[in-house]
This record gives structure tokens, sequence and C-alpha cells, in this order.
């Protein structure tokens, strides 16, 4: 008996032939997590763990899916009826539009990553934002509502980050993204809630700036914390995020970028004295809210973490 996908992951082509594809996998695979590039995610890994020890029998699969292909991704899973799906880069924003209604918390944030099949209907959750909350207080037990922080981007995963920290009341928040524009319109959208004047100094607590050295360097002199929420770093090839010369000792960095190594912003803010983390800690947070999500109970929380830790040995 087969106890794992034949395949590392699928394809669209895979889905349109779903039965003979998967023709004496058991579990049956009806959970998935959709993105491009898909190959790192270890979200099977660690939701698989979860599903065996709640003794259901179910499994999750990577599935590689172009931008262009997922609305027939998602309407062939609903056929198919999978439990449900997380959406990673870049599907987060666009899936908005693809599902049949969204809970508030994701229209909110104007982005989902967790779906559920509820009487045939797609449902879109965000998970991303009490997600890196936990993570945040998990890696440098410290809470939002203390820290000033630079976020690094204003996609998906960013705009979850952005309203999360609006939502604590943080003590200050800089967007920074390479559209500017982008930035400012999620700045406008968390002006209400970072209205008032908790911060010291010669600086705003709420604003949006440009992706440029010398406007960073003023900035991270007023930071605790650095979030980066960009693709970057997925690929080997990737260019730094940041230059060297920017890394200060005294910033907390986190990166949500994960991999099976050590990510190359981890290792340049560690080298420079700063402490960091990368976003294992947020996938196991994120991902284990979508179990509950999908499941209706609590998520085994340690048996997902041993999972992925099973694949990160530097941890």
């Amino acid at each position: 008996m087969k106890t794992r996908p034949t395949q590392e992951i699928y394809t669209l082509a895979d889905l349109r032939d779903w039965p003979g594809v998967t023709a004496g996998v058991t579990p049956p695979i009806r959970l998935g997590v959709l993105g491009d590039p898909i190959a790192h995610s270890l979200s099977p890994q660690m939701q698989n763990a979860a599903l065996a020890q709640g003794g259901i029998d179910l499994q999750c699969a990577r599935f590689q899916i172009r931008p262009n292909e997922l609305k027939d991704a998602l309407e062939l899973m609903r056929t198919f009826e999978f439990t449900g799906l997380n959406l990673t880069v870049p599907h987060k924003v666009a899936g908005c539009a693809l599902v049949d209604e969204m809970d508030a918390e994701a229209k909110e944030i104007g982005a989902i990553n967790t779906v559920a099949l509820r009487k045939g209907r797609w449902v879109g959750f965000n998970t991303d934002g009490v997600g890196f909350a936990r993570a945040i207080r998990s890696e440098f037990s410290v809470d939002l509502r203390d820290l000033r922080v630079l976020l690094l981007g204003a996609g998906g995963a960013a705009r979850a980050i952005a309203v999360q920290c609006a939502r604590a009341e943080c003590e200050r928040l800089v967007i920074v993204n390479r559209d500017l524009a982008k930035a400012k319109e999620l700045a406008a959208q968390l002006q209400l809630a970072l209205a008032g004047p908790r911060v010291l100094g010669p600086v705003a607590r709420l604003e949006a700036v440009p992706w440029d050295e010398r406007a960073l360097k003023f900035q991270i002199d007023h930071t605790d914390l650095i979030v980066h929420a960009t693709p970057l770093g997925l690929n080997p090839n990737d260019a730094a995020v940041l230059p060297s010369t920017l890394w200060q000792p005294h910033l907390m960095v986190y990166d949500t970028v994960y991999s099976r190594h050590r990510t190359a912003l981890v290792t340049a803010a560690t080298e420079a004295g700063a402490r960091a983390a990368d976003g294992l800690s947020m996938l196991l947070h994120q991902g284990a809210r979508a179990f509950e999500i999908w499941f209706e109970r609590e998520a085994p929380l340690e048996v997902m973490r041993a999972a992925l830790s099973a694949q990160n040995p530097y941890r």
C-alpha cells in the first residue's frame, strides 16, 4: 500500500487526469499547497504528520501552478472534493477573485493563503497574520506592540503582516516596496489604526518609503525589527535583500522565506551581530491555524514542529 504521493510535485495536467494519475495512492490526496515555485515548500511534510497524528485518512501534496492556471486548478480541485488548500507565492492576492467567499479578516487583508471547501464552495481565509505574530513571540520573546517594525514588501504575505502589526498597535510601522505606490496604498489602509503618537523622536508612526539605501539607512536607525516579506531568496541566484552596510547589531530580523538551509538574509544579519530567524516558525503557526480551519479541531503543534525540524538540521 502506498502511503505517500507517487511524485514530489503535481501540475495542472495531472489534475486534468487526477483519477488516473493517483490511482492506487492511499491515503487519497485531498489537501494541497499551490505555488510557483513550489519545490521548496515543506507544508506537505508538516500537514501529513498532523494528519497521521489525528488519524485523518488523507494526505497533502505540492502543486506547481502558474498564475494563469490557478482558476482551472481550483475548479478541478473542487470537482475532486479537495478538503482544503494553501496558496503561496504568487497566488495570495489573485486567489481572492477566484474563491466563492472570504472571511472578514481575509477581506480586510486583501489576500488569502488558506482555502476550505464548505458545501461545495471555496471559502478563503488568511492565517499569515496570526502565524507571523506567534512566530515573532516564539523567536524573539517579544510582542509586536512593543516594536518599531520595518516591513520589506507589499504583496500578499506583507499585507497580512502589516494588518497584524496595526491590530497589535505596534510602536511604529514603515512599509518599504520597490513599487512605492503599493507601499503608500497599504499604509493608507492602516492609517486610522496607527494614528496615535506612540513613537518618540523625529519620525512618523506610519510611513511608506522607497527601497533606497539612503532612505533605509535612516529608517533602520529607528527600527527594532526588520521583516522581509518578498519572494527574494526563493531562488539561489537572487540578489541580496539588503546591502551588508545596512545591518546593525541592535536589530531583530525575520525572513519569511525559508528553505532546507539557512537563508542568505539570515546569514548576513547574524554575521553582523543581529538576531535573525527564517520563516519556518511562521510556516508552522499559519499551517496549524489552517489545519484547525479545515478540520475544526486543535492542531498537533509539536508533531508539526518536529516534522519541520527534521527537514532543517541547522535548526
